[in-house]
């Protein structure tokens, strides 16, 4: 059954991959975003869309009949221009004028790009799992983080809406970190050094899911009868050591109190982007736990974080 789906953030890594495949599918697709897209998809409808811009946001649902709207318009990697009245605007704003969308025009669902950062970043994530992360432990991102914690933020609203207005479902995806051919972000650069940086105590365990599971994740949650949250993630994780030998590197341990003196000396000499705050980030990550994906909304993902991660590393040997 063709579905009228309004997709923001449409020329995104992500979404540009998610507008193509629903065209493809047979859908009705209308994708918003700033800029016109680099590759036009035949039969899609691209609109100008500043989800900041209530006005903007209210003309993109205007007589087109949105019967799902698939949300990825997000701040991910800031720019050297960006600032943090940006990102709020565009990732908590930004996600308020789409949901007061939502309302006012009878949209039946609405499909929500979060994160394992809405977790946050804390030594008791999963205590009750072993570590793992399940869908009911709380979001508790920091607020020295502007991702982190403006995704706590758009799933507080999330909750309240679902009391509120249940009748627009909901489901919302709390993506672990994306591996692709493509993929080339702050989290990869990590990989890229010549040492693996190691905070002494801790294991700081990754998990990857594959970009075209999550697209077909995004593809299936559009039409699927399931609604709820759900962790994206492939079986598995990695530890630094772990993506270490797997790259061929060592590792620089370092105590965590060195790490956190030195950044802030980076950070006020402007030799450094990152903050001794980012001590957190590297200490205490989340771990996804992804069961409910598979046993409830039905989707196994094709490739275990390992996989995900040898099909990157193999990916920049052959670029």
């Amino acid at each position: 059954m063709s579905t009228q789906v309004l997709v923001t953030g449409g020329n995104g890594f992500l979404g540009s991959s998610v507008v193509r495949g629903l065209a493809e599918a047979g859908h009705r697709v209308v994708s918003g975003d700033l800029t016109e897209p680099a590759s036009p998809v035949p039969g899609v409808e691209h609109v100008s869309l500043d989800v900041t811009d209530p006005d903007s946001v209210r003309a993109a649902f205007t007589s087109r009949g949105v019967e799902v709207v698939v949300h990825l318009a997000a701040v991910v990697t800031p720019g050297r221009q960006s600032s943090r009245e940006r990102e709020y605007a565009v990732d908590v704003t930004g996600t308020r004028n789409v949901l007061d969308g939502c309302l006012s025009h009878g949209v039946r669902r609405i499909v929500v790009s979060s994160s394992g950062a809405a977790y946050g970043y804390h030594p008791d994530n999963g205590a009750a799992h072993d570590g793992w992360l399940t869908e009911d432990d709380p979001v508790r991102g920091n607020e020295a983080f502007a991702y982190s914690h403006h995704k706590r933020l758009v799933e507080e609203m999330l909750a309240e809406l679902r009391s509120s207005h249940p009748e627009l479902e909901q489901v919302v995806l709390r993506i672990g970190t994306i591996l692709g051919e493509r993929v080339d972000n702050q989290i990869t650069a990590l990989f890229e050094r010549p040492r693996l940086l190691k905070i002494r105590g801790s294991e700081s365990p990754f998990v990857f899911i594959w970009d075209t599971d999550v697209v077909a994740i995004i593809q299936r949650a559009v039409t699927s009868p399931v609604t709820g949250i759900f962790n994206v993630a492939g079986d598995g994780a990695m530890t630094v050591d772990d993506i270490a030998a797997a790259l061929g590197k060592r590792t620089l341990t370092i105590p965590e109190p060195l790490l956190r003196a030195a950044l802030a000396v980076g950070k006020r000499l402007g030799v450094s982007p990152y903050g001794p705050e980012q001590t957190v980030f590297l200490h205490h990550r989340p771990v996804l736990d992804n069961r409910r994906l598979k046993d409830v909304f039905g989707y196994t993902p094709s490739r275990t974080s390992a996989e995900a991660f040898a099909a990157w590393r193999q990916s920049r040997r052959s670029a």
